[in-house]
């Protein structure tokens, strides 16, 4: 456990660094963990940042990697529904930087 302070908000992380609360996530707390996971997020990091944070919305879970993948095809068709394309945008695991950075808790499966 630790905490992030954010334009002078504290925000309380969990384990390995993911939020304690999903609703404490904003676009600088997303910033500021990306920038700790060393991405410099761009418009296609948003891209699936933003899908990720529908998904939970809709399910109330992250998505395993095999569904992010399939998902991502499924709404942005296969030059970004594949594998190589998300390990570009988030190269310590598609699912588990940016299911951190988009303030959700680790997917199940998830080494």
């Amino acid at each position: 456990m630790g905490t992030i302070i954010v334009k002078g908000v504290t925000i309380d992380l969990g384990e390995d660094g993911y939020l304690s609360n999903v609703d404490d996530w904003n676009v600088e707390i997303a910033a500021h963990l990306a920038a700790a996971e060393g991405i410099e997020m761009t418009d296609r990091h948003w891209e699936v940042v933003n899908f990720l944070r529908e998904y939970y919305k809709q399910y109330q879970i992250a998505p395993m990697i095999k569904i992010l993948v399939k998902k991502m095809g499924d709404i942005f068709g296969p030059a970004k529904g594949n594998m190589k394309y998300l390990y570009e945008l988030f190269p310590e695991g598609p699912a588990k930087q940016a299911c951190k950075i988009a303030g959700l808790s680790r997917p199940s499966g998830c080494v």
